[in-house]
């Protein structure tokens, strides 16, 4: 870390500070925060994903199964063993500063809908987002990306010497 303005003359030319704990808002601080939320999470017993390092997961008994994903600062819980889930977000509470949302409804751009049919993702919101910051929300749909009656000429071929 570079000397804080007004106190360069004080550390001397070329000379850095060093950390000895990680402040919130530098680049290092989600990598530290993310270090410590691991070991707190594999304490109570999960195991975290090799395919995915941001998920970590808890085999109960009888084949039941809990498992959390953490992306940036939001974490989603989820499982079949409903008094497991409840007492992680228990000992979460007492480590971190978290909120319960309730039922999820909107992860990553990925809307979610129960029914008794089952779960259903959409992305709907996330592409009427993306057409409107294009600018193309009032836009009509088309069969092809393309301008439509354009005659097509094949390419000619460049000679190839082998």
């Amino acid at each position: 870390m570079s000397p804080p303005p007004g106190f360069e003359e004080s550390f001397g030319v070329r000379k850095v500070c060093k950390l000895k704990k990680s402040l919130y808002g530098l680049k290092q601080s989600p990598r530290a925060w993310f270090e410590r939320f691991g070991k707190v999470i594999k304490h109570y017993g999960y195991t975290q994903s090799q395919a995915n390092h941001t998920m970590f997961y808890k085999h109960l008994n009888e084949g039941k199964v809990v498992i959390l994903i953490v992306y940036v600062d939001d974490i989603v819980l989820t499982g079949d063993d409903c008094n497991e889930l409840e007492k992680l977000k228990g000992k979460l509470a007492k480590e971190f500063e978290i909120k319960d949302l309730g039922a999820l409804k909107y992860f990553l751009g990925m809307e979610f809908a129960r029914s008794k049919e089952g779960i259903f993702v959409n992305q709907r919101k996330y592409v009427l987002d993306l057409l409107d910051e294009t600018g193309m929300l009032r836009c009509k749909p088309a069969e092809t990306p393309i301008e439509p009656n354009v005659k097509l000429q094949p390419t000619k071929a460049k000679n190839v010497k082998d």
